[in-house]
């Protein structure tokens, strides 16, 4: 059986995987130049077994087709029959899935791997969400106007910044981490009772609005009630007042983020301030943020870079591609599919199996 790599913004393959994914007996291709964005030749991948093909050529044979994100262009190309493995979006993409049905495809979505502890290295999101929270800070620390830890020197004090986190899920808790780190004062929010420990263990303070949401099924957040967001926002309001950067993380599965930060919110914090936002991709946290767009409203700088792992592609790439090759050691045994539903993992990020999603 033949696995194809393709090239994307993250590389689902890299040469530190490549011995642990021959053990599978597949045969193993990349696209040309797959890794060119981190300064990995291809030379690379030949000298552990690994073959070079245009993205045509694995489109049309190879078994096996791994993306970072799925191109929904390529359904035309891709041969009847293969396995599909990768981010699909698929509560955003329920009509563009359905297309694929024609090639009798199996897909399995990465998205839906389940939050278990047995899943954990496979886990996607969260090798994703862990380099976006830090990203999120850098670039926050690199337009604000101040500097982040306290310093005391003979021109004066220079007080530390104060960061504020809404959301401590893998992303949330990241930029916390990386906050204090830099020497900021942070505190965070979440809806869920349970992370208090988690956020305080990382040296921040939990603000408890004395709001909070049950948790779905892997820990996710429950959506809640227009009257609930209603509530949150006007004890956020206060607390809005006194912040210096406030990252937002917050998400639901299978939903639209909520609104957390409206316009009249970001009218009452400081001009300087700045606005991170971590759910541009599913309509954003913040009611002013623009997708892909840095600007200014009332002298606050709202940030809403989509993708943000992709701006740190070798360690992105480094985890993502780990995360592919312990999901292939699941799927894949001796050679051949293994599509044993009995297993959690198997039956969750299967969206497809030939006919049916």
């Amino acid at each position: 059986m033949s696995i194809g790599f393709l090239k994307g913004d993250i590389i689902p393959l890299m040469p530190n995987t490549i011995n642990e994914i021959k053990k599978l007996n597949l045969e193993i291709f990349f696209e040309k130049n797959i890794a060119q964005n981190i300064y990995i030749d291809d030379e690379e991948f030949e000298k552990l077994g690994a073959k070079a093909l245009s993205k045509d050529e694995i489109l049309n044979s190879c078994d096996i087709i791994v993306y970072y994100k799925f191109n929904y262009n390529d359904i035309e190309y891709i041969k009847r029959g293969s396995i599909l493995i990768g981010l699909f979006d698929p509560f955003v993409k329920k009509e563009k899935l359905k297309l694929l049905l024609e090639k009798q495809l199996t897909i399995f979505s990465l998205e839906l791997i389940p939050r278990i502890s047995r899943a954990q290295s496979m886990d996607v999101l969260s090798s994703l969400a862990t380099i976006a929270g830090y990203k999120a800070v850098i670039i926050s620390a690199y337009y604000f106007n101040r500097i982040f830890p306290l310093l005391m020197t003979s021109a004066g004090n220079l007080l530390p910044a104060k960061v504020f986190i809404i959301g401590a899920g893998v992303a949330g808790l990241s930029a916390i981490a990386t906050a204090k780190r830099l020497g900021a004062y942070v505190s965070a929010y979440d809806v869920r009772i349970s992370v208090k420990e988690q956020v305080e263990s990382l040296g921040a303070k939990f603000v408890d609005l004395g709001l909070f949401s049950q948790e779905e099924k892997y820990g996710y957040v429950k959506k809640m009630d227009e009257e609930f967001y209603k509530r949150q926002r006007e004890a956020l309001k206060e607390y809005l007042k006194d912040v210096d950067i406030v990252i937002t993380t917050a998400s639901v599965i299978g939903a639209k983020a909520p609104i957390l930060i409206t316009k009249d919110m970001v009218e009452v914090m400081k001009k300087g301030s700045i606005i991170v936002d971590l759910a541009v991709e599913k309509g954003g946290n913040c009611e002013l943020t623009k997708y892909n767009e840095i600007y200014e409203y009332n002298g606050v700088k709202i940030i809403g870079i989509p993708n943000l792992p992709a701006l740190v592609p070798y360690h992105s790439s480094f985890m993502f591609s780990n995360n592919i090759k312990n999901f292939l050691k699941i799927i894949i045994k001796d050679g051949s599919l293994n599509l044993n539903l009995n297993d959690e993992i198997i039956r969750e990020t299967l969206i497809s199996n030939e006919k049916v999603i």
